[in-house]
């Protein structure tokens, strides 16, 4: 059922955008900003309306003909009032470029055509068309096309810099109202302080300025670089994290063009990866004393961890006569390698898991969210509860000291009492429970609540010693910008011990991020390894064939009425599972007498949800095989997302594999290829049977490769 919005549903959550700026957010603001309210809350009730729907549009030109909305009483007049009071525009007030990126293909083959200008053809690409016009269209045209129908958004620069103080950057759109009340987006409106981000207006608009900047650049507007010796001033943390943001991005931009003005910028920058790039340009430049001075100054003087990886793996190789870098130490002294069934070759990870488990082990996919989550959970309180973490608005999920990596020089204190209060393993799993318990389910960016997110801590917690976690939580907490990702994809458990693997299928390259993260992991006391993959056709591989009988064609509109799967490893028959299941709708005329299902057959069967997870079970670790595959993949996957639970497996698909091992045949169908290799079936459109038919064929595809 459509959800049906209030009648003047835009224009109250423009107006909540609007009191933001009431509070302490207000003294931020430039004289254009607050004269554009002050303006705004003058206006009648209808142009209210009217610049809140036209607000939220994505574009700054809009044409007429989407400009009418019930709610809005005699809108070409309130048009006309909003013009005269220089609130929008004609087609004259807007740049060639806006005109480009806000009107859809038609509208502008359709200018074009109006001033006699040659039109490209119809199926020209977008971007190309947008390139096009702007090269064409001069002042002139703009006078020509004077009643084009479209009214252009003057009020962009005060909405702008309005949104930019309100999300902190310019991706924010006032959407994310509607997408909050219409369930899309969860927020924290529980945390909120309303503490403003900048220090003071001045502070504000240098951030913005920097922020306009990196927006030109990404759209390749920026023409000429700015005066490095007058740059804007900012003296908030947001602000300097911006502003680094800016130098590191316009060297690149720049680098060829304006080389010197580039290297400055990188080397005026405090980001850690302009200050690789300036010590490798200028390594380039055979600025060998300048080059060394700054790797041991970045050595001794306490550096991030990503650039202390950095400099010290270069000062090695470029002064000490290194050969090797840190990455070659890494993968010669942590690689194990490993045969893994092909097949596996969309999910590699799995494919291993998959074979430690098969060989005993326990084996869990942790990537990101284990130590994420661990960090996420003990520090919780301090990230979301305390006034300086606080969040500025509910739109927020990132604490500001986390984004400016100050999380633990602003909250040493409080950190450190939390890290001393823990005595042992099982008080800081009681700690995590607790929090866990509390707060879950809010909204944040640091990790995803996930049903087995305690039963993964508890194993780290069981298997590691309390003190390494600490202090690497500790670690966390000091340098979270360099430490929040590039974690091993696996947590192993043999014997007793873990280990975490970083697997690399053939041509994985160990990015930066995860080389700094595995080190730290090393130093702290973790075992830490790579593990490479290499493709085989394992024959004691695990397939799970599947058959399922439906309702009819649609994943997304039928149900399941049976399903049936032969366990094989390799070419043996090692198990059998099938079952009848409810789908809680009728069984149409026709499929019966396909089947032979019908509503009575299943009407004391279970249902899925009842037996979801012995699905999930025989078909762990397993390739998942089908006649058609993403036929009975497809509904298998829908009937667990009802059921808010994620189904993937590795798919084989035995008509694929058919054409490819027995081409020329005259058909591929389940019952013609039975045929042709004389495989009996008992009852062809019953699950179980149609699954011994396929897991027969798959005997003979293996047996052909």
């Amino acid at each position: 059922m459509k959800k049906t919005l209030p009648t003047f549903y835009y224009l109250d959550h423009f107006k909540e955008f609007l009191s933001y700026f009431e509070g302490q957010n207000g003294t931020l603001l430039t004289e254009k900003a607050t004269a554009f309210i002050d303006k705004f809350h003058r206006l009648p009730d209808n142009a209210q309306a009217l610049i809140g729907r036209i607000a939220n549009r994505k574009h700054s030109v809009i044409p007429l003909k989407t400009l009418q909305y019930e709610e809005i009483d005699n809108i070409n007049h309130v048009l006309k009032e909003l013009e005269a009071e220089k609130w929008i525009g004609r087609i004259n007030k807007a740049s060639n470029h806006q005109l480009a990126e806000s009107l859809p293909k038609a509208d502008l083959l359709c200018m074009l055509e109006e001033l006699n200008i040659q039109t490209p053809a119809k199926n020209i690409k977008k971007a190309n068309l947008n390139d096009y016009f702007c090269q064409h269209l001069n002042d002139t045209h703009k006078l020509q096309l004077a009643n084009f129908p479209i009214v252009v958004r003057l009020f962009d620069d005060e909405l702008k810099y309005l949104l930019f103080i309100y999300f902190g950057n310019l991706r924010g759109k006032l959407n994310q109202f509607s997408m909050r009340d219409l369930g899309v987006m969860r927020t924290r409106a529980d945390a909120v302080t309303g503490e403003a981000r900048f220090e003071s207006r001045s502070d504000a608009t240098a951030a913005f300025q920097y922020a306009r900047w990196r927006e030109s650049i990404a759209s390749s507007l920026l023409l000429t670089p700015p005066p490095l010796d007058n740059l804007p001033t900012v003296t908030s943390a947001e602000g300097q994290r911006i502003k680094q943001s800016f130098l590191y991005e316009a060297g690149n931009y720049f680098l060829n063009k304006y080389r010197q003005w580039a290297l400055e910028a990188w080397h005026l920058s405090e980001h850690d990866t302009a200050t690789e790039r300036w010590i490798r340009e200028q390594y380039k430049d055979n600025n060998i004393d300048a080059v060394e001075s700054a790797l041991k100054t970045l050595i001794d003087g306490g550096s991030s961890e990503a650039l202390l990886v950095f400099a010290e793996d270069f000062y090695a190789r470029k002064f000490k006569q290194k050969r090797t870098s840190v990455l070659t130490d890494l993968l010669r002294d942590s690689t194990r390698c490993l045969n893994i069934d092909s097949r596996y070759n969309t999910m590699v990870e799995k494919g291993v898991t998959a074979y430690y488990s098969r060989a005993g082990m326990t084996a869990i996919r942790t990537e990101n969210h284990l130590w994420r989550s661990l960090f996420g959970l003990l520090y919780w309180p301090i990230l979301y509860e305390q006034d300086k973490a606080n969040l500025s608005n509910e739109f927020e999920r990132v604490p500001h000291s986390l984004k400016t990596n100050r999380f633990y020089d602003e909250h040493k204190d409080m950190i450190e009492d939390t890290l001393r209060s823990i005595p042992c393993s099982q008080s800081l799993y009681k700690l995590l429970v607790k929090h866990c318990t509390t707060y879950y389910g809010k909204a944040n960016a640091i990790f995803m609540w996930r049903s087995h997110l305690l039963e993964h801590l508890k194993v780290l917690l069981d298997n590691c010693q309390l003190s390494s976690i600490l202090e690497y939580l500790k670690a966390m907490a000091m340098d979270y910008v360099n430490l929040k990702d590039g974690y091993p994809d696996i947590m192993v458990l043999e014997n007793n011990h873990l280990r975490f693997e970083e697997i690399k299928a053939p041509g994985d390259s160990l990015r930066r991020n995860q080389l700094v993260t595995l080190q730290k992991l090393k130093q702290h006391g973790f075992d830490v390894h790579i593990t490479q993959v290499n493709w085989v056709r394992d024959p004691e591989q695990i397939y799970a064939v599947v058959d399922i009988e439906t309702t009819g064609g649609r994943a997304e509109h039928h149900r399941i009425t049976e399903i049936g799967i032969v366990k094989m490893q390799g070419t043996r028959v090692i198990d059998r599972w099938q079952s009848l299941v409810n789908p809680q709708r009728r069984i149409p005329k026709a499929i019966t007498q396909l089947t032979g299902i019908s509503n009575e057959t299943v009407e004391n069967a279970p249902l899925f949800c009842d037996i979801a997870d012995d699905v999930d079970a025989f078909t762990q670790d397993a390739i998942f095989v089908a006649h058609n595959v993403n036929f009975d993949l497809g509904f298998i996957k829908q009937e667990f997302a009802r059921l808010d639970r994620y189904y993937r497996r590795p798919k084989l698909c035995t008509v694929q594999q058919c054409r490819k091992a027995f081409p020329k045949l005259s058909s591929y169908s389940l019952a013609n290829l039975c045929a042709h290799f004389n495989i009996e079936m008992d009852r062809h459109h019953r699950a179980l049977s149609d699954a011994d038919a396929a897991a027969e064929l798959l005997c003979l595809i293996l047996k052909n490769e």
